[in-house]
């Protein structure tokens, strides 16, 4: 009796089957086939060729398919390296999944950690940069007039600094550009002891904090209120305006943080006044804000964005956690933990840009003209060489 499984070897690689699955045994016996199946199928009893995946060994004369495997080790699965067996399966341990690639930038403060460097602390503490892919190092520079310096030296990727000073280092030819606000309001003022008023200045001993306030706020300043260079003295006092003021070495300082110093002297019973950089007829700008160096933009660009979303998720969390957020500042940065500051954050915590990605570019080009207009820039600088939004 044939088996319903029979099978005829023709060539090694080709196999003539026989379908008999299911026939009735009077068709075996020579009956007549039933009624041809229906479409798409091929009759019952159709012989068909398909390939023979376990590659059968040609059989000998009179020997039966089957047999030619007997005495061979293993079978219809032996392998030789030109006729393999398939399919393979490969044994042993898995490998380990590599982990996705980690982009490095390295950050430098303008100054010391304070409330305005908050979405950088948080979104570190967060792990708001690791979740994109970065490693981002934040550094204290040991001088406030190096991180553009040694940004535009290629010596660091990322910088703080604040727009006033990026308008004169592109004016200088230096290769910096804006890729983010983290503040976008001006931070400066002029702080003078509570006696001396605006009309009160000729004479006065007025200390600069940085080179922007010196080039820009006090030449605004003088300009605005009709006084020559000559008319005040104005020593740098490199960051030590609190100190200046408390021993009474200056009578006023410009360029500092006006939430920050006047509670730091009040502290100490000393009264003061405080004017706005707009009170002094310098365009509004933005407080703080990020520089790259524009030729490493390229390569860099990607990351940077990736670096801005997370300041921009940083920067919502803490509006809507004040407190929480200001107990994670102190965690992560415990020089932060004073007095002055706690009391300033509410202000602080205020004036973060909430979209630091969005350039205003009316802002930067009012900006570079009040620049050009007090010939305090040698040429005018189109905006797209001052900022960019690293998205677009």
């Amino acid at each position: 009796m044939l088996s319903p499984f029979h099978r005829r070897v023709r060539s090694p690689a080709w196999t003539t089957l026989t379908l008999a699955i299911g026939l009735p045994l009077w068709s075996l016996a020579g009956q007549a086939d039933p009624a041809p199946p229906e479409a798409d199928y091929p009759p019952l009893g159709t012989q068909v060729m398909v390939p023979d995946l376990v590659l059968t060994p040609t059989a000998a004369p009179g020997e039966d398919a089957l047999e030619a495997f007997e005495g061979r080790r293993g079978g219809p699965s032996v392998d030789t390296p030109t006729r393999p067996t398939a399919p393979a399966v490969a044994v042993g341990p898995v490998e380990p999944i590599a982990p996705p690639p980690v982009t490095r930038l390295s950050l430098m403060l303008d100054w010391y950690p304070s409330p305005r460097h908050a979405a950088l602390f948080v979104a570190r503490e967060r792990k708001l940069f690791a979740e994109r892919g970065l490693d981002v190092e934040l550094r204290t520079p040991a001088d406030p007039d190096v991180p553009t310096k040694l940004l535009a030296a290629s010596r660091i990727d990322l910088a703080l600094t604040r727009q006033p000073l990026l308008h004169l280092r592109v004016d200088q030819g230096e290769p910096l550009v804006r890729v983010a606000t983290l503040v976008g309001l001006p931070l400066a003022s002029l702080v003078v002891d509570d006696d001396i008023g605006l009309d009160d200045l000729a004479g006065r001993r007025i200390g600069h904090v940085d080179l922007d306030a010196e080039a820009v706020l006090l030449a605004g300043l003088l300009h605005h209120q009709a006084l020559d260079r000559d008319a005040l003295d104005s020593p740098d006092l490199h960051f030590r305006l609190e100190q200046a003021m408390r021993e009474g070495r200056v009578d006023g300082v410009i360029g500092a943080v006006r939430y920050l110093l006047p509670r730091a002297l009040a502290d100490d019973g000393i009264s003061t006044r405080t004017y706005t950089t707009e009170a002094m007829g310098v365009p509004r700008y933005d407080g703080l804000i990020l520089v790259a160096n524009r030729d490493h933009l390229t390569t860099q660009r990607e990351a940077i964005a990736r670096l801005v979303e997370a300041l921009e998720d940083a920067t919502a969390w803490i509006v809507e956690h004040p407190e929480a957020s200001w107990e994670l500042l102190v965690q992560a940065e415990p020089t932060l933990d004073t007095p002055t500051n706690r009391a300033a954050w509410p202000d602080a915590m205020t004036r973060l840009s909430l979209a630091p990605a969005a350039l205003h570019a009316q802002r930067y080009a009012d900006f570079e003209r009040f620049l050009v207009d007090r010939h305090l820039v040698k040429a005018p600088t189109p905006v797209e060489r001052l900022a960019i939004d690293p998205n677009r």
